[in-house]
Order: structure tokens, then sequence, then C-alpha cells
């Protein structure tokens, strides 16, 4: 079962929500943002490969990055990074990398993870992830990780679990639901029955190929148009024609949230998408102010902050409470904790009054 069992790490994301030290030439991925020594692309690499062979990972990520992918995963060949031509978000990403083992790999299975998460218990996630293997090779399903919710999160999709499948932790999915308001997050966490979705998955390869070709039949055809070209050196011209034509969508909406066939494994791993500075605030060594350590910043009436700074740059705060203060060489972010879902909106402002010398 191990060397049918392949790792798809989708590494092609922006990570704009992390800027000013997240960048379009090294986004976060490409980053340690917890100052493990580890980027987030080496840690993800490290948890898995401690079950699957590292010849039987694949990693996709924007054409720009492959060469920072080499270099963070030596352990790796050219190979096996999949580049892409342009973002076309995870349902391309995924048809993508299903095609190249449906090619090199038949009767895979497929795990799929994003690049930028972070598992605290290690051990724990094997487990639940190995099940999840053990099910989907036996079954025409497609497996999705859960979460059991510690809060009313608003910022993660949610899946309603239902029926249990015989003696297994692995339950029916009834629903798929993407970011609620906090009211509804609130009503979920009490209702028992609904998990946090982790955005990893679990397939053969071709149970997600009959799913993207009934539901997602543009793309899939599109991908299927190229013919043999799939671990060929006539594969990234193909994939330059195609991608282009692509739809851009996420796996969620295209396929798991209509497909009948999704089952969810449930477990406490300890686990955050780390998605926003104030997520990855929650995992960083504080002060007894709840301000972050680690960077030379002097505070005085000052609680509860992120603060980062380039090295040997000295900072002094005085007067603020629940903030986020990164500074690189060339860019300062200061913002309230709570308003930092605007950073979308700050970079667009950038652009459009400096251009993107600073994005």
């Amino acid at each position: 079962m191990k060397n049918q069992t392949y790792c798809v790490i989708m590494a092609g994301g922006g990570g704009i929500r992390f800027w000013p030290v997240s960048r379009t030439a090294r986004p976060k991925q490409f980053l340690d943002m917890l100052g493990t020594g580890k980027t987030f692309l080496r840690s993800t690499f490290e948890r898995f490969a401690s079950f699957i062979p590292a010849e039987n990972f694949l990693v996709v990520t924007n054409a720009a990055h492959k060469e920072l992918a080499l270099e963070q995963l030596p352990e790796l060949t050219e190979r096996q990074i999949l580049t892409e031509p342009l973002g076309r978000n995870t349902a391309t990403c995924i048809a993508y990398a299903a095609f190249r083992l449906q090619a090199t790999a038949p009767g895979a299975i497929m795990i799929v993870t994003p690049s930028d998460h972070l598992i605290l218990n290690e051990a724990a996630f094997r487990d639940v992830v190995e099940e999840g293997v053990d099910f989907a090779s036996t079954h025409d399903a497609l497996v999705t990780i859960g979460v059991r919710p510690t809060r009313p999160a608003t910022g993660y999709g949610y899946i309603q679990t239902g029926k249990s499948v015989g003696d297994s932790h692995l339950h029916q999915v009834r629903i798929f639901t993407e970011k609620p308001s906090a009211e509804l997050a609130q009503a979920f966490l009490q209702s028992g029955d609904f998990v946090w979705n982790s955005g990893i998955f679990i397939w053969q390869t071709e149970a997600i190929l009959r799913q993207l070709e009934k539901l997602m039949p543009d793309t899939y055809y599109l991908f299927r148009s190229a013919g043999a070209v799939f671990g060929t050196p006539q594969e990234n011209d193909s994939i330059a024609r195609i991608y282009p034509e692509c739809r851009n969508i996420s796996i969620d909406y295209a396929v798991m949230e209509q497909a009948d066939n999704v089952y969810v494994r449930c477990g406490d791993f300890g686990w955050s998408d780390l998605g926003t500075w104030g997520s990855l605030y929650d995992y960083l060594p504080k002060d007894e102010n709840g301000n972050t350590t680690g960077c030379e910043a002097v505070t005085f009436d000052t609680t509860d902050c992120l603060v980062r700074l380039p090295e040997g740059k000295l900072a002094v705060i005085d007067g603020l409470s629940d903030y986020i203060v990164v500074d690189t060489a060339d860019a300062l972010l200061i913002c309230p904790k709570g308003t930092e879902q605007n950073i979308k909106r700050y970079i667009d402002a950038i652009k459009f009054h400096k251009g993107e010398r600073h994005i």
C-alpha cells in the first residue's frame, strides 16, 4: 500500500495575507514563519515523508517557484515539481496532479494537502490519514480530513457529518458550509455534528477523475485533450496551453459540495491553517504581556501584540493593544488584529498607488 500511496502538496498560493513578509517572489509556504528553522513546505514534506517514500511526492507550484521548491526539498527531482503557468485554484491543481498520476502511477491513492498548515500532534495525524488511505483504497470514495472545532471560528469551512461507516471512524458527509457567520458557527459548535474542513483529501486517482468528468467536464476534457503528454517532455507546453482555459474554482465548490460519495475522517491533532497573522500569533511564544517575543522590541503599556522585525532592528512600542506590527526592509504594516482581513484591500491599494514593487 505504501508504494501505491502518493502525496500531492499544493504549494501555489500567493500568501498575500502575510504581507509584507510574504511576497510574490517568496510566498509564505517557502518561509519559516514559526521560527522553527523549517519552512512550511519543508515541514509539510517531512510530516508525510515519515510514511510515504520521497519518490511518491508531487509538488504543484507556480512556475516561478520551481527552484525554491527544489532547493527546500532536495530529496525530490525536477520531474516531481509540477509547475503552473498561472494560478487556477485547487480544482485545476488537483486535476493536473491526477492526470499526471494516472499516466505514471496507475492505481495510485492520492493524499492531497496544502503546503502551509500546522499539525502539532503528528502521530495522531498519521493515524487519521492512514485510516483514510485504507478506506479510500477499497471504496469509490472521496475522503476529507475533518477537525473537531474548539471555537466558533468564522474563517473555516464546516462539514456536517452523517452516518458512521461500519466500525470505522469515518462518516458520510451531509453538507459543506463555507465560512459561516458568527451566529451560525456557534450553532454548528453546539450541535456537535459539524467539523472544520482541513482541506486535506484522500482518494483513488480514478475516483477523483470520475468526479471531475461528471462535475467539472470543461476542465476534465481540457486535460484529457492533451493526450499522452503527462510525464513526458511535452507536458509543460500542453499545460501552458490548457491552464488559461481552466476555471478558477476550488475543489470544495467544484466537486466536494456536489459529489455523492464524500466521507470524512475526523480527528484531534492540533491543526491550524495559519491563514492570517492573527492565527500565527496564537502559536508564537509570548512575554508576560502577551506580546510575541523573538525580536528586539522594547514595549511600554503594550499588550497582546504580534511584533516581527528584521534581524538587528530595534523598535520601541508604546500604548498598543491587540496590534500587528510587521517590519521588513522596504515595507511596514501596522494594523489592529481585528482588521487583518483587510490586508487584501491594503494590497490592492498599494498596487493602485505604488505599483507592484512592494508586493
